[in-house]
């Protein structure tokens, strides 16, 4: 499971990528200061997009990824199937994420594979929040079978989210499984990192 992201573009470019839809992007908490990064990993505080109180209005703020779940281990991907998900949407900037399978022979190590948009140099990734008292509001990656790119290296994918579907995502009147599917065959490049 996707418990590794990154996000190397700056959030000026993040912004840049909304002028083409339907969303203003706000900063209530201010510009967040964050800094490119080639590893975002869970307890990690990271840019999500919020959706705001006015139709075509959202908020970029920084938010912890992941939430105690009951046995206190993190809540970093919440599986999509069969869950409302009518609330506490957002969207996760990001430019690829990593997938690790069996070990390298002789190492501790895994192989990492990282997945990019095809012809998308910035994508979304599908996610709600939660407020608990530890840590506030945080957020969690959501999941769905895996499509054809990924398939091969994982049982369950993260939701990526082109353009056309941003708006669409943080939309609370629109059903989630209208949105929340597999990646169709040619939507990500994969390269092995190690």
């Amino acid at each position: 499971m996707c418990n590794d992201y990154r996000l190397t573009v700056d959030l000026d470019t993040v912004a840049k990528n909304f002028a083409g839809t339907k969303i203003r992007l706000a900063y209530p908490e201010g510009i967040p200061n964050a800094e490119r990064r080639e590893d975002i990993r869970m307890t990690e505080t990271a840019p999500i997009v919020k959706a705001g109180a006015e139709v075509g209005m959202a908020s970029l703020v920084m938010r912890r990824w992941s939430w105690p779940g009951p046995k206190g281990k993190p809540v970093f991907n919440f599986k999509s199937e069969g869950r409302r998900l009518d609330d506490n949407r957002v969207l996760i900037p990001t430019d690829g994420f990593y997938e690790f399978t069996d070990q390298v022979p002789k190492a501790k190590l895994k192989h990492k594979w990282l997945f990019e948009m095809v012809d998308n140099p910035i994508f979304m990734i599908a996610g709600i929040t939660r407020t608990v008292p530890e840590h506030g509001e945080c957020f969690s990656m959501l999941t769905v079978d895996p499509g054809p790119d990924i398939a091969p290296y994982h049982p369950r994918q993260i939701v990526v989210l082109g353009r056309d579907d941003w708006t669409r995502w943080l939309d609370p009147k629109v059903p989630p499984a209208d949105v929340l599917r597999p990646a169709p065959a040619g939507t990500m490049t994969v390269t092995q990192v190690r």
